[in-house]
């Protein structure tokens, strides 16, 4: 098996529908694309804060997402 490639990390625990485990803070893949989308899906907590998606080899940050500052309403 190859070496992972990419990492979704972010100094706070990350959760969505796409993570394997909720509460992770870094998540290493092979596919880019994949750990783009992992990342564009999650959101952290406490909500809003960045969550990254980097090329290990080169150290470089392909995606950065942070949420705006204000938690989404509950459909309640």
């Amino acid at each position: 098996m190859s070496a992972l490639k990419y990492q979704i990390e972010s100094s706070h625990p990350m959760v969505g529908p796409l993570l394997p485990e909720a509460g992770l803070t870094s998540l290493q893949l092979n596919d880019h694309a994949l750990a783009i989308v992992i990342a564009a899906k999650s959101v952290t907590v406490p909500y809003g804060k960045e969550i990254r998606v980097v090329h290990l080899a080169s150290g470089e940050v392909i995606f950065r997402k942070t949420a705006a500052t204000v938690a989404p309403i509950s459909e309640e």
